[in-house]
C-alpha cells in the first residue's frame, strides 16, 4: 500500500489546481474520469447536430440581410426549387423562339424588353441586383408585373462569376440581352466607383461566362447617346468621333464599347451595342427630368429649366420606350450566332453599334408646356445656367443605319408618349400624392 501511495505521490497535479490529499485522490479520479465521459458524450451529440443542420440547409448563400443595400455572395439563390423556377421563367414557349438572359430586368428599359420578349413566346430570365440608386420599391412593383406575366428575376449581381456559371449550367441561353448598368450622368460625381463597378468590371465579368459558354450566347447591350460627349456635329451619327466624354457615365459607356469590341476580336462572341437616347415612358426612372418635372409640377415645387450659354436652348431627342424595345426586339433577331466555343474562336463574328432616337429634338421648356397641359397645372419655372456636372446641351439621333438594318422605325411623338406617361403615373402614385422616390 505504501509503494502505491508513494507512486501516487509522482503523479502531477492539474495545472492551474492545488494538490489534493492522498486519502481523497483515487475517489476524484473515478468523479473525473465520470466528468470527462459525459463531457465527450455531449461534446460528440452538441457536433452531431451541428452536422445534421448543416447538410439539411439548402441554400448556397446567406439569407440576404437590408434587400436595398446588398454586397455580393449575400443572395439566397440555388437549390431545386430555385433552378424549376430558372427553367420555367427560361423555357421557349414558341417555334421560333429564342432564350434570352436580360440583365437589370427590374430597370425602366429591362421591365418593358422582358415583357416584350415574353409576350411573343421567348424564353426570359430576369437578373437584377435591386439597388437603391432610386426608390427600390418601384422595382419591387415592376418585378411583381413581370411575375405576372411569368418572368422569374434572379437577384443578384452581375459581377458575381459563380451565380452568372450557375445560370448559364442550367439554361443554355441562346442570347442575353445585357441591360444593366449604374445609370444617370450627375450621380457619377457623388459615386464614381458605382458606375466603374457596373459599366466596366460588370460587363467584363459577364463576358467571361458568355465567352467560356458553349454555345455562346449572342449578346445585345446598352450602350447610351452620351458617348458622343462634346460632339456639336449634328445629328449624331454612328460614325462620328466618340472620344471626349462629357462624363465619367458617358466614358464607361465608351469603354463598355471597346471592351467589346476586345472580347468580339479575341473569342468570337457576337456583339450588338444600342446607343439610347433620352429614354422615357410608364415604369420610368424617377431621376429622369420628365419624371421629377411631373412629381414636382404636382407638389407645386419649382422646376429647373436649364440654359445653355448664351441663352441657348438645351433640347433632347426623346425617345418612348415602345419604339425603344421595338429597337431591341430588332438587334436580337437579327444578331448572328457567335463564332467561339469553349473561349476559343473560331471565324470572324458580328459586331455593331446602333443609335435608337427619335431623331426630333425637342427643347426642355416645350415638355414642361406639355406636361402643363396634361396635369392642368401651371409650372413654377426657375431658368437656371446648364451646370457643369456632365450633362451635355442637346442630343439628336442619326438612325438611318437602325432603319437600314434592324427595320427601326419609331412611331410615339412626345405628346402621345408623355399623355400615356402621366396617365401611368397618376395610376400609380394614386393621383399623386404618394411620394415619388
Amino acid at each position: 500500500m505504501s509503494k502505491q501511495m508513494s507512486h501516487l505521490d509522482n503523479i502531477p497535479s492539474t495545472p492551474g489546481k492545488f494538490k489534493m490529499e492522498k486519502s481523497h485522490y483515487v475517489h476524484h479520479r473515478l468523479r473525473w474520469h465520470s466528468s470527462l465521459a459525459k463531457l465527450t458524450f455531449w461534446s460528440f451529440m452538441f457536433m452531431g447536430v451541428i452536422l445534421i443542420f448543416f447538410f439539411r440547409s439548402p441554400s448556397t448563400n446567406p439569407l440576404p440581410q437590408d434587400p436595398s443595400r446588398r454586397s455580393l455572395r449575400t443572395y439566397n439563390w440555388g437549390g431545386p426549387a430555385w433552378e424549376k423556377r430558372v427553367r420555367s421563367s427560361a423555357r421557349i414557349r414558341s417555334r421560333n423562339g429564342v432564350s434570352v438572359l436580360v440583365t437589370g430586368a427590374a430597370g425602366f428599359v429591362g421591365t418593358h424588353v422582358s415583357a416584350a420578349l415574353k409576350r411573343r413566346g421567348d424564353g426570359v430570365l430576369g437578373l437584377d441586383n435591386f439597388n437603391d440608386y432610386y426608390d427600390p420599391s418601384l422595382k419591387r412593383a415592376r418585378q411583381a408585373f413581370l411575375e405576372r406575366s411569368g418572368v422569374f428575376i434572379v437577384e443578384g449581381d452581375i459581377n458575381d462569376s459563380a451565380l452568372l456559371r450557375k445560370l448559364f449550367e442550367v439554361v443554355a441561353f441562346t442570347h442575353v440581352m445585357h441591360l444593366a448598368a449604374q445609370a444617370g450622368v450627375r450621380y457619377a460625381m457623388e459615386n464614381p466607383g458605382s458606375y466603374v463597378h457596373s459599366n466596366i468590371a460588370g460587363f467584363v465579368s459577364l463576358l467571361e461566362i458568355c465567352k467560356s459558354a458553349n454555345p455562346q450566347p449572342a449578346i445585345v447591350w446598352a450602350s447610351s447617346s452620351s458617348v458622343y460627349g462634346l460632339n456639336t456635329k449634328v445629328p449624331f451619327s454612328e460614325k462620328d468621333r466618340t472620344d471626349q466624354p462629357a462624363s465619367l457615365y458617358a466614358a464607361t459607356k465608351k469603354a463598355g464599347e471597346e471592351i467589346a469590341h476586345t472580347y468580339n476580336h479575341i473569342y468570337g462572341l457576337s456583339l450588338t451595342g444600342l446607343r439610347f437616347f433620352t429614354v422615357y415612358g410608364p415604369w420610368g426612372r424617377p431621376d429622369m427630368a420628365y419624371f421629377f418635372f411631373t412629381r414636382d409640377i404636382l407638389k407645386g415645387k419649382s422646376i429647373p429649366i436649364f440654359e445653355a450659354a448664351n441663352h441657348g436652348t438645351v433640347a433632347r431627342d426623346f425617345t418612348y420606350i415602345d419604339d425603344i424595345v421595338k429597337g431591341c426586339l430588332g438587334a436580337l433577331d437579327t444578331a448572328e450566332k457567335s463564332t467561339g466555343s469553349g473561349g476559343k474562336k473560331k471565324g470572324p463574328a458580328q459586331l455593331r453599334v446602333y443609335n435608337l432616337g427619335n431623331t426630333s429634338p425637342v427643347p426642355v421648356s416645350d415638355l414642361v408646356s406639355i406636361l402643363e397641359r396634361l396635369l392642368k397645372v401651371n409650372a413654377k419655372r426657375k431658368l437656371m445656367k446648364l451646370p457643369r456636372n456632365g450633362d451635355v446641351p442637346f442630343t439628336h439621333a442619326n438612325i438611318s443605319l437602325a432603319q437600314r438594318e434592324l427595320g427601326y422605325k419609331p412611331t410615339t411623338d412626345l405628346q402621345t408618349g408623355l399623355k400615356k406617361f402621366v396617365r401611368w403615373y397618376l395610376s400609380y402614385y394614386s393621383g399623386g400624392k404618394k411620394a415619388a422616390g
